[in-house]
């Protein structure tokens, strides 16, 4: 459960986003797609055209790759690399069919229809999750070229993750930006063999700062999307969004016509050297 407090009125006050953690870290993606679907989960949709083209911008070598933090079950991957949306996704695994099957089934059967799917211009993906059931069927079902269940906040980084780092040209974020901090970002910058470009949809309950201001000092400029802010998913009731609507308040921002109208929203920042700032434009990367 949410952390909670009273307020003054003597009513629970909510003090963080509710938690799912239940989910994140199961054999199969089933669940995830079941519970944050019924709230309109919606951030990888967002993503799935900027990162596109941001992909189609950086990787031009053989060997690049994308290294998408906070991978989860590979969904990034799959908007991605795939001729799929998010819709897709919810659909199929929200279906009768799907929910009768063994895990084993699914991932043969996932394994199957995302081969099926697969773009010609896809790219390699690298995924870096601390759920390692999660990294797993990422991993299984051909989502991800190569994974790791690793918490760089708290351990260092095990000799193969820094190995695949080497070929990162552009770091991917919908989720979990509020977990990670210098010491996540610190050992990819470092081993990375061309700076990379990071797209991070960020949600505006908290500060993005202490990650752009790191990575200011190595050479990077980051810019916000100001043309609108992007839908997260609704709220799972009024203590929650009353918790996002005081906490977009303390960052300074204005929750009217966004939190105030029933979802959390995340704002999309680019980090990438001054060199290349503004080419393209954002406005070109996000046009519709």
């Amino acid at each position: 459960m949410a952390e909670v407090r009273e307020d003054d009125a003597g009513k629970p006050a909510q003090r963080t986003m509710t938690p799912f953690d239940d989910i994140y870290d199961r054999a199969d993606p089933r669940a995830f797609f079941r519970e944050l679907g019924a709230f309109g989960y919606s951030t990888p949709h967002h993503a799935q055209r900027v990162f596109r083209r941001l992909a189609a911008l950086r990787l031009r070598t053989p060997g690049d790759a994308v290294l998408d933090l906070c991978c989860s079950y590979g969904i990034n991957a799959a908007l991605l690399n795939h001729d799929l949306t998010l819709d897709n996704l919810y659909a199929h695994y929200t279906s009768p069919r799907v929910a009768a099957m063994t895990t084993e089934e699914l991932t043969e059967h996932d394994r199957s229809l995302f081969r099926a799917r697969r773009r010609r211009d896809a790219v390699p993906v690298i995924g870096l999750d601390i759920a390692p059931n999660a990294i797993a069927y990422a991993r299984a079902v051909g989502l991800l070229d190569d994974g790791f269940a690793e918490n760089l906040e708290t351990t260092p980084p095990t000799p193969d993750l820094l190995d695949a780092a080497r070929s990162i040209r552009l770091i991917t974020i919908t989720g979990g930006a509020s977990f990670l901090s210098r010491a996540t970002f610190r050992p990819l910058l470092e081993t990375a063999r061309t700076p990379p470009w990071v797209a991070a949809f960020v949600l505006r309950t908290g500060s993005y700062e202490p990650i752009t201001e790191y990575l200011a000092g190595n050479g990077l400029t980051t810019e916000t999307y100001t043309g609108h802010t992007f839908v997260q998913r609704r709220f799972t009731g009024a203590a929650e969004q009353q918790y996002a609507i005081d906490a977009v308040t303390a960052q300074g921002q204005d929750p009217e016509g966004r939190e105030a109208a029933g979802h959390f929203h995340t704002a999309l920042h680019l980090t990438r050297p001054a060199a290349d700032a503004g080419t393209p434009s954002l406005d070109e990367l996000v046009a519709r």
